[in-house]
């Protein structure tokens, strides 16, 4: 269970769900693990917000556990996105918790944001990867048959046909170096992810395709504050056990940072 979530799912304000999905990993596999990692990694934390003025204990935070995948990608992703609309019709804002990348088409699906706004290194522009329509790599692609806008946050790889797509006027890519001035310009519902490797890889080095030159965890922080008031779900992906511990953290704490800024609303 994740430190501080409440036991009783009746009176939940929020769901947290594990979603340990590692079927496309290209590079570091592991990212089944992060779940677990984030929920551990996540017990040193004060109950008490300084910003907010708010204790996590108070904010009917519920652990629902993890939803173990199938061998078909698209059957447990259909699996997933009936679960998180469940918790949505129920009153209850969804965080699911990866896992990899892939795990957020579920929710998108499910939760029909208006925008999907993505920190990310990359631009998970892809048609498909290694011959994969569901890898890891093609996740804004598939938001962006449900959503009208993509907003990318630090991205700064990407193929060249990844640009050119970035280049439409349904994607807004925001380099690293933007992020800090950057603010939310967008009417109608979002739906807020949070790629692990949008972090620097020396401050977050457990993560599959670690990409140099990325965000500070306060500049990830500063953003996931700034967006959580207009979302109707949250997530955060890509953590796995290749380091001690420093990306479960900082997955674990921008976790309770959205639900802390979420409930201040």
């Amino acid at each position: 269970m994740f430190p501080g979530a409440a036991a009783d799912r009746e009176d939940a304000a929020y769901a947290l769900v594990g979603a340990p999905l590692d079927a496309s990993t290209s590079f570091r596999p592991g990212a089944r693990f992060g779940p677990r990692r984030v929920r551990t990694f996540g017990e040193q934390f004060d109950d008490y917000d300084r910003h907010t003025g708010r204790h996590f204990t108070d904010l009917s935070v519920y652990d629902h556990g993890d939803v173990g995948p199938t061998a078909d990608t698209a059957e447990y992703l259909d699996f997933l996105a009936s679960a998180i609309g469940e918790f949505d019709r129920d009153g209850a804002v969804p965080l699911l918790v990866g896992g990899e990348h892939t795990v957020t088409v579920a929710a998108v699906r499910a939760l029909s944001p208006d925008v999907f706004v993505c920190l990310d290194a990359h631009l998970d522009l892809r048609e498909s990867y290694a011959g994969d329509e569901y890898s890891h790599a093609t996740v804004t692609r598939h938001a962006l048959s449900v959503a009208d806008r993509a907003v990318v946050l630090g991205a700064r790889t990407g193929s060249e046909a990844e640009w050119e797509r970035a280049d439409a006027e349904s994607v807004t890519v925001v380099p690293p170096e933007e992020v800090p001035d950057w603010t939310p310009d967008f009417d109608g519902t979002a739906y807020l992810s949070v790629d692990i490797d949008a972090a620097d890889p020396g401050f977050a080095p457990g993560t599959g395709t670690p990409e140099p030159f990325g965000l500070s965890p306060r500049e990830m922080r500063d953003a996931v504050r700034s967006v959580a008031p207009q979302t109707v779900g949250f997530d955060v992906v890509e953590v796995n056990d290749r380091d001690d511990g420093q990306a479960a953290t900082l997955a674990a704490k921008l976790l309770r940072a959205y639900v802390f800024a979420h409930a201040d609303v």
